[in-house]
Protein backbone atom coordinates (compact mmCIF):
# COMPACT_ATOMS: atom_id res chain seq x y z
CA UNK A 1 0.00 0.00 0.00
CA UNK A 2 1.26 3.50 -0.81
CA UNK A 3 0.05 7.10 -0.74
CA UNK A 4 0.64 9.74 -3.36
CA UNK A 5 -0.29 13.41 -3.06
CA UNK A 6 -0.16 15.46 -6.23
CA UNK A 7 -1.32 18.73 -7.66
CA UNK A 8 -3.52 18.57 -10.76
CA UNK A 9 -0.60 19.46 -13.02
CA UNK A 10 1.52 16.64 -11.60
CA UNK A 11 -1.06 13.96 -12.43
CA UNK A 12 -0.31 11.52 -15.21
CA UNK A 13 -3.03 10.76 -17.71
CA UNK A 14 -3.42 7.30 -16.12
CA UNK A 15 -3.81 8.78 -12.62
CA UNK A 16 -6.37 11.30 -13.85
CA UNK A 17 -8.32 8.55 -15.61
CA UNK A 18 -8.27 6.25 -12.54
CA UNK A 19 -9.41 9.10 -10.26
CA UNK A 20 -12.27 10.16 -12.52
CA UNK A 21 -13.29 6.56 -13.18
CA UNK A 22 -13.53 5.80 -9.45
CA UNK A 23 -15.47 8.98 -8.70
CA UNK A 24 -17.89 8.29 -11.57
CA UNK A 25 -18.33 4.64 -10.55
CA UNK A 26 -19.27 5.48 -6.96
CA UNK A 27 -20.81 8.95 -6.96
CA UNK A 28 -22.71 8.78 -10.24
CA UNK A 29 -23.36 5.12 -11.10
CA UNK A 30 -23.48 3.37 -7.69
CA UNK A 31 -25.40 6.18 -5.99
CA UNK A 32 -27.64 6.75 -9.04
CA UNK A 33 -26.87 10.45 -8.88
CA UNK A 34 -26.31 12.21 -12.18
CA UNK A 35 -24.37 15.37 -11.35
CA UNK A 36 -21.51 17.41 -12.78
CA UNK A 37 -18.44 15.85 -11.15
CA UNK A 38 -16.00 17.95 -13.16
CA UNK A 39 -16.57 21.26 -11.38
CA UNK A 40 -13.52 23.31 -12.41
CA UNK A 41 -11.90 22.93 -8.98
CA UNK A 42 -9.78 19.82 -9.52
CA UNK A 43 -7.13 22.11 -10.98
CA UNK A 44 -6.84 23.92 -7.61
CA UNK A 45 -6.87 20.79 -5.41
CA UNK A 46 -4.25 18.47 -4.07
CA UNK A 47 -5.22 14.90 -4.91
CA UNK A 48 -4.61 12.19 -2.31
CA UNK A 49 -4.36 8.64 -3.65
CA UNK A 50 -4.09 5.39 -1.71
CA UNK A 51 -2.95 2.48 -3.86
CA UNK A 52 -3.02 -1.22 -3.09
CA UNK A 53 -0.36 -2.57 -5.40
CA UNK A 54 -1.16 -0.72 -8.65
CA UNK A 55 -4.89 -0.33 -7.99
CA UNK A 56 -6.47 2.91 -6.79
CA UNK A 57 -8.12 1.87 -3.53
CA UNK A 58 -9.18 5.22 -2.03
CA UNK A 59 -9.02 8.90 -2.90
CA UNK A 60 -9.78 12.41 -1.68
CA UNK A 61 -9.16 15.90 -2.91
CA UNK A 62 -8.10 18.64 -0.53
CA UNK A 63 -8.14 22.42 -0.71
CA UNK A 64 -6.33 25.15 1.18
CA UNK A 65 -8.49 27.73 2.89
CA UNK A 66 -9.97 30.37 0.61
CA UNK A 67 -10.34 28.16 -2.46
CA UNK A 68 -13.70 26.43 -2.06
CA UNK A 69 -14.57 27.70 1.42
CA UNK A 70 -13.05 30.17 3.89
CA UNK A 71 -11.65 27.08 5.68
CA UNK A 72 -9.54 24.27 4.26
CA UNK A 73 -11.67 21.39 2.98
CA UNK A 74 -11.68 17.73 2.03
CA UNK A 75 -14.01 16.35 -0.60
CA UNK A 76 -14.75 13.53 -3.03
CA UNK A 77 -13.86 11.01 -0.33
CA UNK A 78 -14.22 7.62 -1.98
CA UNK A 79 -13.13 4.01 -1.53
CA UNK A 80 -13.20 1.55 -4.40
CA UNK A 81 -15.95 -1.05 -3.95
CA UNK A 82 -13.30 -3.78 -4.34
CA UNK A 83 -11.32 -2.35 -1.41
CA UNK A 84 -14.02 -1.58 1.15
CA UNK A 85 -13.87 -3.00 4.65
CA UNK A 86 -10.08 -2.67 4.89
CA UNK A 87 -9.92 0.70 6.65
CA UNK A 88 -8.67 2.49 3.55
CA UNK A 89 -11.25 5.27 3.85
CA UNK A 90 -9.94 6.20 7.29
CA UNK A 91 -6.35 5.90 6.07
CA UNK A 92 -6.83 8.24 3.11
CA UNK A 93 -8.72 10.69 5.32
CA UNK A 94 -5.90 10.71 7.90
CA UNK A 95 -3.33 11.27 5.14
CA UNK A 96 -5.46 14.14 3.81
CA UNK A 97 -5.81 15.70 7.26
CA UNK A 98 -2.08 15.30 7.94
CA UNK A 99 -1.24 17.01 4.65
CA UNK A 100 -3.50 19.96 5.44
CA UNK A 101 -2.09 20.24 8.97
CA UNK A 102 1.45 20.08 7.54
CA UNK A 103 0.77 23.12 5.34
CA UNK A 104 -0.68 25.08 8.26
CA UNK A 105 -4.40 24.38 7.83
CA UNK A 106 -5.89 23.40 11.21
CA UNK A 107 -9.56 24.21 10.51
CA UNK A 108 -10.99 21.74 7.98
CA UNK A 109 -14.56 21.36 6.79
CA UNK A 110 -16.32 18.75 4.71
CA UNK A 111 -19.77 18.01 3.40
CA UNK A 112 -20.65 14.51 4.62
CA UNK A 113 -23.40 12.33 3.29
CA UNK A 114 -25.58 11.90 6.37
CA UNK A 115 -25.03 8.13 6.59
CA UNK A 116 -21.25 8.69 6.92
CA UNK A 117 -21.42 11.15 9.83
CA UNK A 118 -20.22 8.57 12.40
CA UNK A 119 -17.25 7.67 10.20
CA UNK A 120 -16.06 11.28 10.25
CA UNK A 121 -16.75 11.66 13.98
CA UNK A 122 -14.28 8.84 14.63
CA UNK A 123 -11.66 10.95 12.83
CA UNK A 124 -12.31 13.97 15.05
CA UNK A 125 -14.86 15.85 12.96
CA UNK A 126 -17.95 17.41 14.55
CA UNK A 127 -21.17 18.55 12.94
CA UNK A 128 -21.39 22.32 12.51
CA UNK A 129 -24.45 24.36 13.43
CA UNK A 130 -25.56 24.38 9.79
CA UNK A 131 -28.84 22.53 9.30
CA UNK A 132 -28.75 19.22 7.36
CA UNK A 133 -29.36 19.80 3.66
CA UNK A 134 -29.89 18.02 0.36
CA UNK A 135 -27.08 18.00 -2.16
CA UNK A 136 -27.97 16.27 -5.42
CA UNK A 137 -31.00 14.79 -3.60
CA UNK A 138 -28.76 13.10 -1.00
CA UNK A 139 -28.97 14.17 2.68
CA UNK A 140 -25.76 15.87 3.84
CA UNK A 141 -24.37 17.48 6.99
CA UNK A 142 -21.54 19.97 7.26
CA UNK A 143 -18.72 18.84 9.56
CA UNK A 144 -15.53 20.45 10.80
CA UNK A 145 -12.22 19.51 12.36
CA UNK A 146 -10.16 21.89 14.47
CA UNK A 147 -6.81 21.09 15.96
CA UNK A 148 -4.43 18.20 15.73
CA UNK A 149 -4.72 14.51 14.97
CA UNK A 150 -4.71 12.15 17.92
CA UNK A 151 -2.59 9.02 17.82
CA UNK A 152 -4.53 5.79 18.05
Amino acid sequence: MRFEIKSFHELTVSELYAMLRLRERVFIVEQSCPYQDLDDTDQKALHVFLYEEENLAAYTRIFRSGIKYPEASIGRVVTSPAHRGKGYGAMVMKASMEELLKIGESHIILSSQAYAEEFYKKLGFKRTEKEPYLEDDIPHVEMEFKGVLEDE
